[in-house]
């Protein structure tokens, strides 16, 4: 009986664990670039444009005066990008003014600063405020590593705006497996037990 307990666990992980993988995956694809859609990147210059539509011959809506602003690219024309920013601001972008460095920006719901750790769940080592600019150097499941100069720490997720809820990145696989096992895990035991 013990015995087909444990393979009914093991198919029960296997299958959320693929669910976890393909829900990630099943986004709209960007006809120009082939990249997804809507995705994270940056401002490169301290002078960039948002027109109203994809050309030069639109009028100027904002002028962005902040490099490594933060952005997503939620559609695609040409050379032009669609983009929406952290004020829900709408328009269109030339592609030669973004990169694909990514960037958050501090939001927390009552605009309080937000504690940065040594590790994930660790020792509270700083704060940083709301609006911020950081820097994504990697993000699990709900914790994003930021880096500022010399400086590094750990952030939950749920503060930085400029990256998905459920997205990963610059973690290695066995960092992404363990994310998604322990997640399933959680799941199987608020829902099921």
């Amino acid at each position: 009986m013990l015995v087909n307990e444990n393979i009914q666990m093991k198919c029960f992980t296997i299958i959320l664990v693929i669910f976890f993988f393909t829900s990630s995956y099943a986004e709209n694809i960007g006809v120009e670039t082939g990249f997804e859609l809507p995705r994270y990147v940056s401002l490169k210059s301290n002078d960039s444009n948002l027109r109203v539509g994809p050309s030069k011959n639109y009028p100027i809506s904002i002028k962005y005066v902040i490099d490594n602003f933060p952005i997503q690219i939620i559609d695609e024309y040409k050379n032009w990008r669609k983009i929406i920013d952290f004020e829900n601001n709408t328009g269109w972008i030339h592609k030669s003014l973004i990169k694909g460095d990514r960037n958050g920006i501090i939001n927390s719901s009552n605009k309080k600063n937000v504690a940065v750790f040594n590790t994930y769940n660790g020792k509270q080592i700083g704060e940083v405020t709301h609006g911020s600019i950081i820097n994504l150097s990697k993000c699990k499941l709900n914790w994003c590593l930021i880096v500022n100069k010399n400086n590094s720490g750990w952030i939950e997720k749920r503060y930085i705006w400029g990256v998905k809820k459920n997205e990963v990145f610059n973690i290695n696989f066995i960092e992404i497996f363990s994310n998604y096992f322990y997640k399933s895990i959680n799941l199987f035991e608020k829902y099921i037990l």
